[in-house]
């Protein structure tokens, strides 16, 4: 794979006499792709069934004339002012019941038949527009589905389709009932059309009625954006992809993913250490220029995965954003180490959001690769010198990692639903596990939770997860490598319910879970090495014990290559662990500096610091923010 760099323009924004300019400077600059349109649907069609493609069109023609190439957005994240005499009703409610106004973006629920409609509608004609133009390289589905919490919709639209779905999941009322176990509290229904949505009860609704929203919630999202990849795909052969986020677990990305040809994602280390990392203060602070050191690589993992091999990064950070709740500039060199990251990890393309920082509107503390005033940005450098790196390295092909991560949607939404302990959140607990591993000097990759084939690997982990799906228990079966089963995995049924055996129903696992523990901040129990914090579980019956607590109680058990650990466990005890498990598979593993990363490829081994200051590493010196590279060892 030869990697490319792309970048994010809005010409409408800007008068044309510009855009020559622009282009000419972005082909300069080694740029190939960039993104235009998603934002626009109020220039292309000012008032209802009167267009304006004009300016569209000559934006497309003098990007191509210089040897660009166009990734086209459909506009349908920011639906125009008109559309709401259209559709009044097709505005979002949130979980207290208020209406979400127009103002801004986002604003629309997925569950609306009509906004689908009129998406399906300007979908079709730009396709047809477009769809033949050897300048449109590709198509990208709206923008960024979920930023905003815009997943979950309460109005009576969403109430219309949740009730459809579930009449057609569970043909009665009498079904539902022994599915959510409404025989508690009095909650049986005698039709769908008794069911709400489980928002505003005096306390906790069933939790199964919870996860049946998030569920008929996230096929909304896949129903829209497979939509529109039907009616692109009728009038263009481009490939079509969709940016996701960061830490966004509100619908599922692999059912998104099923329909699209490549995965991209909108990377912004800096604002994702301030406004989603469950780090302390301490931690943030060593890192506040440079990034969390795993938080990037594990989206890169798993949008490559979601993907099915294809990975871009359609916003990379350039400069201090605007939107956390402190915006510092990237460490000197980070933009360069950042872009190097992603292509290590099997991005194709990296493209840098945005062109020229806009001087009005929301966004305008956001830098870009230009000043407001035309004038390079520090991050315009950095682009060009990877450039001119990614002309010389010859290619970069991403290579199976020897250990392997499963990542559920489904889990995360349970786990939200019945956290148990205030601080259980699956994410969380699954990045510990991949940070773990990265500590140990490991490339790793994510699994979908109906993984059929795990082969490639010599080692899997599956921590939380909330049911084991029949494809993944099948590939177990087959697996001749090491599995470890995390906290809550296999704890409960596919209807949200603790199983008639006891958990956890897991392959190679004999001992049950007899108790729960969810463990306040500062509670611990210890371990021979280490200790479990958050979440204990007492565990009973007979098997091999490959842990024991102080105490003398099982923390690892499982027969053969099976494992189960019953707890969370500290940074000591999930280094300990994690080190035996790869000694037990034959993987070899690395003492890594504080902040220091690797990731293979087929042809390098790349090494990232994140450091604010030079680090010797592995007989390298490594810059303050930088990256090295050199042959692949093995």
């Amino acid at each position: 794979m030869k990697p490319a760099l792309g970048v994010c323009y809005y010409p409408e924004h800007w008068d044309e006499a510009v855009w020559v300019e622009d282009a000419r400077r972005m082909a300069e600059a080694g740029l190939t792709y960039v993104r235009i349109g998603e934002f626009a649907w109020s220039r292309m069609e000012p008032s209802p069934g009167q267009f304006d493609w004009g300016w569209l069109d000559r934006a497309i023609a003098v990007l191509g004339d210089t040897g660009l190439k166009v990734v086209l957005g459909t506009p349908t994240a920011t639906p125009p002012r008109w559309m709401l005499d259209r559709h009044p009703d097709m505005l979002a409610v949130d979980a207290d019941g208020r209406v979400r106004k127009f103002g801004s973006r986002r604003h629309y629920c997925f569950a609306h038949q009509g906004y689908r409609a009129e998406s399906a509608r300007i979908v079709e004609i730009m396709a047809k527009r477009y769809g033949a133009n050897p300048i449109v390289a590709a198509w990208q589905t709206d923008n960024e589905y979920g930023c905003h919490d815009t997943t979950y919709s309460y109005g009576a639209s969403a109430l219309a389709g949740f009730r459809d779905w579930l009449a057609q999941k569970y043909q009665s009322p009498d079904a539902l009932n022994a599915a959510w176990g409404n025989v508690f509290w009095s909650m049986e229904y005698r039709d769908f059309d008794e069911v709400d949505l489980p928002n505003l009860t005096v306390t906790e609704a069933a939790p199964a009625h919870h996860l049946d929203f998030r569920r008929f919630a996230s096929d909304q999202v896949v129903a829209f954006n497979a939509l529109q990849v039907a009616v692109i795909r009728k009038h263009s052969k481009a490939p079509i992809l969709h940016n996701y986020m960061g830490r966004i677990v509100e619908f599922d990305h692999w059912d998104v993913g099923a329909d699209l040809d490549i995965a991209t994602w909108d990377s912004y280390p800096l604002g994702f250490l301030e406004d989603r990392s469950d780090e302390g203060e301490a931690w943030k602070a060593r890192f506040s220029q440079q990034g969390d050191p795993d938080f990037q690589a594990f989206h890169h993992d798993l949008y490559r995965a979601v993907g099915k091999g294809r990975m871009w990064i359609m916003e990379q950070q350039p400069g201090p954003v605007n939107w956390a709740p402190w915006n510092p500039a990237p460490l000197p060199g980070m933009v360069r180490t950042w872009s190097w990251e992603a292509i290590a990890h099997g991005a194709e393309v990296v493209s840098y959001f945005r062109w020229r920082q806009a001087p009005f509107a929301q966004e305008q503390m956001h830098a870009g690769l230009l000043r407001p005033d035309s004038a390079d940005a520090p991050g315009l450098a950095e682009a060009m010198q990877v450039a001119s790196e990614i002309a010389a390295i010859g290619d970069v092909d991403p290579v199976a990692a020897p250990v392997a991560l499963v990542f559920d949607y489904e889990s995360a939404w349970a786990w939200n639903i019945q956290p148990q302990g205030k601080d259980f959140d699956y994410f969380r607990l699954v990045f510990d596990m991949y940070r773990g591993l990265r500590r140990l000097g490991l490339s790793v990759d994510i699994l979908p939770p109906n993984c059929s084939d795990l082969s490639a690997y010599k080692l899997v982990l599956a921590p939380g997860l909330m049911r084991l799906r029949d494809e993944l228990r099948g590939a177990i079966a087959r697996f001749d490598g090491h599995v470890m089963f995390g906290p809550r995995a296999g704890s409960k049924t596919a209807d949200f319910a603790i199983p008639a055996n006891l958990p956890p129903e897991l392959p190679g696992i004999t001992q049950r879970v007899a108790r729960v523990e969810s463990l306040r901040p500062g509670a611990e129990r210890p371990l021979k090495t280490g200790a479990f914090l958050r979440w204990f579980e007492h565990l009973d019956g007979a098997g091999d014990v490959h842990l024991h607590m102080a105490d003398g109680q099982p923390a690892l058990v499982g027969q053969g290559k099976s494992r189960y650990l019953a707890g969370w466990p500290d940074r000591v005890a999930l280094d300990s662990i994690l080190r035996g498990l790869c000694a037990e598979a034959q993987i070899d593993t690395l003492e890594m500096p504080e902040g220091v990363r690797i990731r293979d490829t087929a042809q390098h081994r790349f090494m990232f610091n994140y450091n604010a200051m030079p680090v010797q590493a592995f007989g390298q010196n490594l810059p303050a923010g930088g990256v090295n590279w050199g042959p692949n060892p093995h």
